[in-house]
């Protein structure tokens, strides 16, 4: 009766070596399953934030283009329009230059005077 009490134990004990070897190779098959499932995902995910990320590159380009080419209009028209006033007026534009300058003068030299004790 010990004998067969063993024997059984064995059995048992062998099916659970089993069952525990089907298990871990079920395991690392699935794991394996998972992590290439998330290599691929992480992949198509990338791909399409570098699509993104170039087309919002592109997007900025023309519109920086635009923005440069529309300020460069207008500084070319203040350009003209300023030429054009102190054409007009040569006397009061230097008088206004020379205020301007002068305000500028005592606004930078109140800063450092301030800041001495």
């Amino acid at each position: 009766m010990a004998a067969d009490n063993l024997n059984s134990t064995f059995d048992e004990a062998d099916k659970a070596k089993s069952a525990a070897g089907s298990a871990a190779t079920h395991a690392e098959r699935s794991f394996n399953e998972a992590t290439a499932a998330a290599k691929t995902t992480l992949a198509e995910a990338a791909k399409r934030v570098e699509k993104t990320l170039a087309e919002g590159l592109d997007t900025l380009r023309a519109q920086s283009r635009t923005y440069t080419d529309n300020a460069g209009q207008r500084l070319d028209e203040a350009q003209r329009y300023v030429t054009e006033r102190v054409k007009e007026r040569p006397l009061t534009a230097t008088l206004a230059g020379v205020g301007v300058g002068l305000l500028l003068g005592l606004l930078l030299a109140g800063n450092r005077g301030g800041n001495r004790r």
